[in-house]
């Protein structure tokens, strides 16, 4: 038996406490149930640890750029998936299968390699985060307001569930340290020892700047007395528990963040239209087993309740007896085992109790299996346990979380009531709605949306490539009101905002140019220094402009634009109807048409730095251009995004198309790839003259 350690303050901490109190838990082997570890964090001082996360990982984090920390999270998801192996034989000790683990392991480590993607993608390579578009606060622009995101100054406690001892820590680590915000990580006692070899395994690689994450096994209460307003706290478990520390005097009385996922008696209902016989009824079955099964039902988004049009109850019942009979229930170290063991013979018991609630408004329908070269009454092994509602609308059926290998049907009478019934959850993480109608599945869609953080719409087409019920990714909101939390992780960027503070700033053009590292309009233009297509992306500076020489529209270049491109939209070539429109008043020229003489106005010819249009962002055609117009093009720098180790940059330009009134007439943003110096950042180097 190992006696786990915690890594605290950029050290490995042995625990000083033992026994069978909280202080010295003895986990077991979900299989053979000998003891595995003990799992303590008597001797921790958690102020310190606090202070080492404030003080030393917070300010390495902070001062590294977004693309920086896309990078770190790549580097260590690739670790992760070398070393992958290691865990995988340490997870069969928690009763997982070799799927079971995949999810949980390599599932992890895509986590951290899909939020590394977001923040290479998406992410300016700055610390400064721009929410939306500046805001005029005067008429003559010279005083604006924008919102922007800065890394907060604390740290992340993440307490995270037995189930998923990897990715349950690592979907919450990911958004974190992309917003430059350390973490440590508390979890579940029961799995800790598989979470501690990730961590030694992350430690060890010596890829993460100290302080940036911190281990707790064991008992982390003595920790919250020491956070502050900068800190936020993220937990999975229990709704008690969830009650418990959202109450905790030091997080109320310093408004610490909380987050919390927590209990979610999640439904899939299957339309009135997908009766026995069609793909849809099948594919209801299926997804049912599947999440009664996979992780033996530990799962947060597992489906607890099945709602099922009345008339088909029989039906669903009898196939569900008949694909569960099919599973291989047995040793997880078996390649031929489908469903392993719960976690431990406490969390069996638990769930046990749970079905005896269950009972007081059911009948069974399955609740026994043969159990494949194990010993039940060792390890933790429990049926798959299928129950039917006698009363659809009992308290017990909608209120009692059985956190294994169970489900209950439920019959419904239609549409209505099926969304009244899904309410009765008091809010869920995940809900599936299962009909070959659309129709059908927008109107389920629409009615339980407001209990449900996620609904998963399943019909035949989809069949090949929906990723599941049960599954959360990393850009989409993990999380559900009421008894689910009321919180939220993952979902893309807004799970790194969320750890972030958002302000409202005030100032001059120029100001606000500085503070988020993107030119706005009003501020200073850099007109002196040349054609800015012929600067390198390390030389070109926010505000770098030209203003273009002149084109004069004609009738003859609307008209041979339009026998070129085939537009002959009565706005450009019938005088009389487009005199008669409300909007334009006489012939006028194709919007394209106006982009393209700009881009022939700015643009320079010659081979140089730029090596490729590849877009317009935010075209909007503000007036009219007529025959005889004069065109004019201010095009300015107005962001910078540095494409790590390819030899080049993205620069996107703001482009002002004015006439002779100065009136703006189209207004876009040109992207544009603009190659470093030789030799810079991947770019070749330069060939002797």
């Amino acid at each position: 038996m190992r006696i786990l350690e915690s890594h605290i303050c950029g050290s490995w901490h042995t625990p000083t406490a033992d026994g069978p109190s909280p202080e010295g838990t003895v986990t077991h082997h979900a299989v053979t149930g000998v003891p595995v570890a003990s799992v303590s964090s008597g001797g921790i001082d958690f102020g310190a640890a606090a202070s080492y996360a404030r003080d030393v990982g917070s300010p390495t984090l902070r001062s590294m750029t977004f693309h920086e920390r896309a990078a770190l999270l790549k580097s260590v998801g690739q670790l992760l998936l070398a070393e992958k192996e290691s865990l995988y034989a340490l997870s069969t000790a928690t009763g997982a299968t070799r799927a079971d683990s995949w999810v949980d392991i390599e599932g992890g480590a895509g986590v951290l390699l899909g939020y590394a993607s977001k923040g290479r993608r998406e992410l300016p390579d700055g610390t400064v985060l721009l929410d939306g578009e500046p805001e005029a606060l005067a008429r003559d622009g010279s005083f604006l307001a924008a919102h922007v995101a800065t890394s907060r100054l604390g740290m992340a406690v993440q307490i995270n569930a037995f189930n998923f001892p990897i990715w349950g820590a690592l979907e919450k680590l990911a958004p974190a340290w992309l917003a430059g915000v350390p973490a440590i990580i508390k979890p579940a006692t029961p799995t800790a020892f598989l979470t501690e070899a990730m961590v030694r395994l992350v430690v060890d690689s010596g890829l993460v700047p100290d302080g940036a994450l911190q281990l707790v096994c064991g008992s982390v209460s003595g920790l919250l007395d020491h956070l502050d307003g900068q800190d936020h706290v993220a937990f999975t478990g229990s709704a008690d528990t969830a009650a418990i520390l959202r109450a905790h005097p030091t997080l109320v009385a310093r408004s610490v963040r909380f987050n919390a996922e927590a209990d979610s008696l999640n439904a899939a209902i299957l339309g009135t239209a997908a009766g026995p016989g069609t793909t849809e009824f099948d594919l209801f079955v299926a997804e049912v087993v599947r999440e009664m099964t996979v992780k033996a039902g530990q799962k947060c988004t597992a489906i607890r309740r099945a709602l099922v049009p009345a008339a088909h109850l029989d039906a669903v019942a009898d196939a569900l007896a008949t694909a569960l009979a099919d599973v291989q229930v047995g040793d997880p170290a078996d390649e031929a085992t489908q469903m392993g063991a719960l976690v431990g013979t406490t969390q069996r018991e638990e769930v046990r109790g749970a079905v005896m609630s269950l009972r007081s408004a059911t009948d069974v329908v399955v609740d026994t299996c043969t159990f494949h070269d194990v010993d039940p009454t060792v390890g933790a092994f429990l049926a798959p346990t299928v129950l039917r509602a006698t009363d659809p609308t009992a308290r017990a059926i909608h209120a009692t979380e059985a956190f294994g290998p169970v489900c209950t049907l439920i019959g419904y009478d239609g549409p209505d009531d099926a969304v009244g019934l899904a309410a009765l959850g008091a809010g869920s993480l995940v809900a599936s709605v299962v009909t070959p109608d659309v129709d059908e599945a927008a109107a389920l869609t629409i009615g339980i949306a407001a209990h449900h953080g996620r609904v998963h719409v399943l019909d035949a087409s989809t069949a090949a490539t929906s990723t599941g019920h049960g599954s959360p990714l990393p850009t989409l909101v993990h999380g559900g009101p009421g008894r689910a939390g009321g919180g939220e992780e993952m979902g893309g960027l807004r799970g790194i905002r969320h750890h972030m503070q958002t302000s409202a700033i005030q100032g001059s053009p120029d100001v606000l140019t500085a503070v988020t590292g993107q030119w706005m309009p009003g501020a200073t233009r850099h007109v002196d220094r040349g054609h800015p297509f012929k600067l390198h992306f390390d030389d070109l500076e926010l505000g770098t402009a030209i203003r273009t020489d002149s084109r004069t529209v004609t009738l003859e270049d609307i008209e041979d634009f339009a026998h070129s491109t085939g537009d002959h939209f009565y706005a450009h070539m019938d005088e009389q109807a487009a005199a008669a429109s409300p909007i334009f008043g006489g012939r006028v020229a194709h919007g394209y048409l106006v982009l393209s003489l700009a881009a022939g106005l700015f643009v320079w010819p010659d081979p140089g730095p730029v090596l490729a249009n590849y877009g317009i962002d935010r075209c909007r055609f503000a007036k009219p251009t007529y025959p005889g117009d004069t065109l004019t093009v201010w095009l300015t720098a107005k962001r910078k995004t540095l494409r790590t180790g390819a030899g080049y940059g993205e620069v996107a330009w703001d482009a002002q198309v004015v006439n002779q009134a100065a009136e703006v007439v189209a207004a876009y943003d040109v992207l544009t790839m603009v190659a470093n110096r030789p030799g810079v950042n991947g770019a070749a180097e330069s060939k002797p003259a």
